[in-house]
């Protein structure tokens, strides 16, 4: 099944997204030991277009609960970035990633909104 993430930076928090992008975006690119798969991904944008404010991603998981695990491990999280997430099951229904409803209950209102579980940023060593 499909999901979509959209995450939204806390204020202030460009620094530490620039400072953690990389790894983020390698994440991104191999997920293990979580068994999601990235479809789509791309920073969300301020009014005028030119700095991040958080994430957009759409995701393919087994299940709800996967797709959790996949996001509080994720190095915004862990960092701090994020302020708030938010995570739904989806379907395209027009591009490249477009098929039939398979899902029983594909139009049943379920959705995820949190704040990150690590919603400080990390301690100095």
């Amino acid at each position: 099944m499909q999901y979509v993430v959209w995450a939204t930076d806390r204020e202030g928090m460009l620094p530490a997204r620039q400072q953690v992008r990389e790894a983020h975006r390698s994440r991104l690119r191999n997920p293990a030991p979580h068994p999601v798969t990235v479809l789509l991904a791309g920073p969300t944008l301020q009014p005028d277009g030119l700095a991040m404010n958080g994430t957009l991603l759409v995701v393919e998981a087994t299940s709800m609960a996967a797709v959790r695990a996949f996001i509080a491990d994720d190095p915004y999280v862990r960092h701090g970035v994020y302020g708030a997430v938010e995570i739904r099951p989806w379907h395209c229904g027009l591009g490249p990633l477009s098929g039939p409803l398979s899902e029983p209950n594909a139009h049943a209102p379920s959705r995820t909104t949190s704040t990150p579980p690590s919603a400080s940023p990390p301690h100095s060593p």
